[in-house]
């Protein structure tokens, strides 16, 4: 009796080892399962990724070949063949970016007029019909987003008024410059423009910039006060005037080393004032400091012509695409 209970107790015994091990197959097969799917995940991802690359390239290819090549018609239109020591015999009187595809014209306005000039409207009768037979070209055209006229002011104002109060009535000023321009393109009488005129109304547009970019000008001034009347700050920048003067004197110390540097930009700029100062101001301020005290009012007041492609536009398909590389990444 004894042994039969003994041995139907080592009987349990066993069945319940039996069951625990029959659960540890199990997990391990789910282990498994869960391994094959980590794989097959990150295989799938490794591909992704992959994709990801390949289409980032093609569109940055794509929009750098158009880029140059739309670029080096300009040039040969407007400024003559770089290959080719002899001028173009049209009288260009504007200036090229083929970095940015912006045609330009130098204050061509008179200072807070509004309406074109009659010297301007010259130059645009003879710049407009050619800049639009290069745009509506088979290789271009469908792949222009817009052509944006840019109307563009120094920060000043005659009234004596906040920065802030300067720089609105500026972008109202230069948003009627941009759209008269418009109007007045639009109507030339030349069949360049009258060919392309349903599609100009869809690709061209008028925007009034302000004084947000203004053009610096990176000349050694003999002067050790600032000149520009804006000088002192409106506090909410939270730099005093004396910091405002010490940033003048750091400029004209600097300007020499700027000037023997090809590419200069705002925030070397930027990081050599900053360096200078103990007590650091705000990044913003000292931008809006230096552009004020450096610019160029002249070179700043213009109107600018600029090329934006659906391949410029795909940028933003890219900044996405990187994002979703990131995220295949983690």
């Amino acid at each position: 009796m004894i042994a039969k209970f003994f041995n139907r107790q080592g009987l349990e015994s066993e069945e319940h080892w039996v069951s625990i091990s029959d659960v540890m197959a199990g997990l391990m097969v789910i282990f498994l399962f869960v391994a094959i799917s980590y794989m097959l995940n990150v295989h799938h991802k490794t591909k992704q990724i992959i994709k990801h690359e390949e289409t980032i390239q093609r569109l940055l290819d794509e929009y750098k070949n158009l880029k140059e090549e739309l670029a080096k018609d300009l040039q040969i239109e407007f400024e003559g063949d770089p290959n080719n020591p002899k001028p173009s015999d049209a009288n260009w009187q504007g200036y090229l970016n083929m970095d940015t595809l912006t045609i330009g014209f130098k204050q061509p306005f008179q200072v807070g007029g509004e309406i074109v000039p009659e010297g301007f409207e010259e130059v645009l009768t003879d710049f407009f019909p050619r800049y639009i037979a290069i745009l509506s070209k088979a290789d271009y055209r469908e792949e222009i987003e817009e052509i944006r006229i840019e109307g563009h002011t120094s920060s000043e104002w005659l009234d004596e008024v906040p920065i802030d109060v300067a720089f609105i009535n500026n972008m109202e000023l230069s948003q009627n410059r941009a759209r008269n321009v418009l109007d007045y393109v639009l109507e030339i009488d030349d069949p360049q423009i009258f060919r392309n005129k349903i599609w100009l109304k869809k690709k061209v547009t008028a925007n009034g910039l302000s004084s947000s970019h203004l053009i610096l000008d990176l000349v050694e001034k003999d002067s050790r006060a600032p000149a520009n009347p804006y000088s002192i700050i409106s506090e909410e920048t939270e730099i005093e005037e004396f910091i405002v003067r010490s940033v003048h004197q750091r400029l004209l110390r600097e300007i020499p080393n700027w000037q023997r540097k090809q590419d200069i930009d705002k925030t070397d700029i930027i990081k050599s004032v900053n360096d200078f100062f103990k007590i650091k101001p705000k990044p913003e301020a000292i931008e809006r400091v230096i552009s004020l005290l450096l610019e160029d009012r002249e070179a700043s007041r213009r109107v600018e012509f600029r090329v934006v492609t659906k391949s410029e536009k795909l940028i933003d398909n890219v900044k996405q695409l990187v994002e979703d590389f990131n995220k295949s990444r983690e």
